[in-house]
């Protein structure tokens, strides 16, 4: 059976996307025929995340694959997270799983070597075939080493795989990536995640909360990389509506107080806004089941307009919710206005309220909406159709088996 390491530097588990994200994949490469190993560092955790025993079973997945713990040095806990510290115990972090990780690799055979980490790469290709590399590309790297070493991996690496099509051209056109070694797959769901789910009612019995509310609800985390998700702009459209609800999903927490603060500073009664926390991915499905509309109110920046495949829209997707998303390229080819979904200008407060409130009027076009949005994420967007895409690229001009 060929053989598949994915080399990451997350904690695991933990509270962010990227680690359901590559959770997921790693069961669907170990699905398509691959022995699948995970690396992932030793590093502490959250003490919610330390009270998971399993994180197989906290991400609603099979065991299909093994992981891997790689010791480093994590001095995280000592320094504030957007101090200098934080910035030095980072690189001590990377270098130290490398060092680490390097040393291991010199004893460990596979025919694929993954990773989203263009520093663990960029040694990899020092030790192992170049046509063996898979770079899963997230993020446009900004000026400088980051953008010098993307630039080494992306041309280096015997695959790309970019998560939007505005990333692999930037990366073809700007990181010297080979077009005919690049490719596009957008971020996806898991067909099972979503296949009995609750019907609204019971979702909200289930939750507590009232079965006869309008609920806008949003999923994920409030912030990425220190750049807003545009919340507050929904809090500022949903403001003038009567009656319609406020629910999010993830955190963390701190920046969910500000909002609520910002919700009542507008003076909205308190009890439309709620708030359910960080839950386990198993529960998003309940909380999507309860929403009446799925909101992506991402702002027009470089990172959300051009290189972001929110896992939230493939979720979103697949629930079967009405979704209003900000317009925006990044997935101008996974969703279309009108079709599956309302799209409006990321900044235009009164465009996200016309549309919520032709949402919150118009039942058919809601139940519409959210037919053909799970009819296309599950012919479409699976994590097992993605990893069979990914791999027979990756395994173009690469032998059987072997170094």
């Amino acid at each position: 059976m060929p053989k598949l390491l994915y080399i990451s530097l997350m904690r695991l588990p933990t509270e962010k996307a990227h680690g359901l994200q590559i959770m997921q994949n790693c069961e669907a490469f170990a699905a398509s025929g691959m022995s699948v190993t995970l690396w992932v560092a030793r590093r502490w955790n959250t003490p919610e995340m330390r009270a998971v025993a399993d994180p197989f079973a906290y991400y609603g997945i099979r065991p299909n694959f093994s992981l891997r713990r790689i010791p480093c040095i994590d001095i995280f806990p000592l320094f504030p997270a957007d101090g200098m510290g934080a910035r030095l115990a980072f690189y001590l972090l990377l270098l130290s799983y490398a060092v680490v990780s390097f040393a291991l690799l010199l004893f460990t055979r596979a025919d694929i070597y993954y990773s989203r980490d263009e520093f663990i790469l960029t040694l990899l290709a020092r030790l192992k075939d170049r046509r063996r590399l898979a770079y899963e590309a997230h993020l446009f790297a900004p000026p400088g080493r980051g953008a010098a070493l993307q630039r080494a991996v992306a041309s280096r690496a015997g695959s790309v795989i970019a998560i939007t099509a505005p990333l692999r051209k930037a990366l073809i056109g700007k990181r010297n990536a080979d077009p005919a070694r690049t490719i596009v797959a957008h971020d996806g769901i898991r067909r099972a995640r979503f296949a009995d789910m609750p019907e609204q009612t019971a979702a909200r019995r289930r939750l507590g909360w009232a079965e006869d509310a309008f609920i806008v609800g949003y999923v994920g985390r409030l912030q990425m990389i220190g750049m807003d998700k545009g919340v507050g702009n929904l809090i500022e459209a949903l403001a003038d509506l009567d009656g319609a609800q406020l629910a999010l999903v993830g955190g963390p927490a701190d920046q969910a107080e500000a909002l609520r603060r910002e919700w009542s500073a507008r003076g909205l009664p308190s009890e439309r806004f709620m708030y359910a926390g960080q839950v386990a991915p198993a529960a998003v499905p309940t909380y999507l089941s309860a929403f009446d509309i799925c909101a992506m109110p991402h702002p027009r920046n470089e990172q959300f307009a051009h290189y972001t495949s929110p896992l939230k829209l493939f979720e979103y997707m697949a629930a079967g919710k009405a979704i209003i998303a900000s317009d925006l390229p990044a997935w101008s080819d996974v969703v279309q206005d009108g079709e599956t979904a309302l799209l409006v200008p990321p900044d235009d407060i009164g465009a996200w309220r016309a549309a919520i409130k032709r949402l919150r009027e118009e039942s058919g076009l809601r139940r519409r909406l959210g037919e053909n949005a799970r009819e296309h994420a599950l012919a479409r967007y699976t994590w097992d159709s993605r990893a069979e895409a990914i791999l027979g690229h990756v395994h173009l001009g690469i032998p059987a088996s072997g170094e």
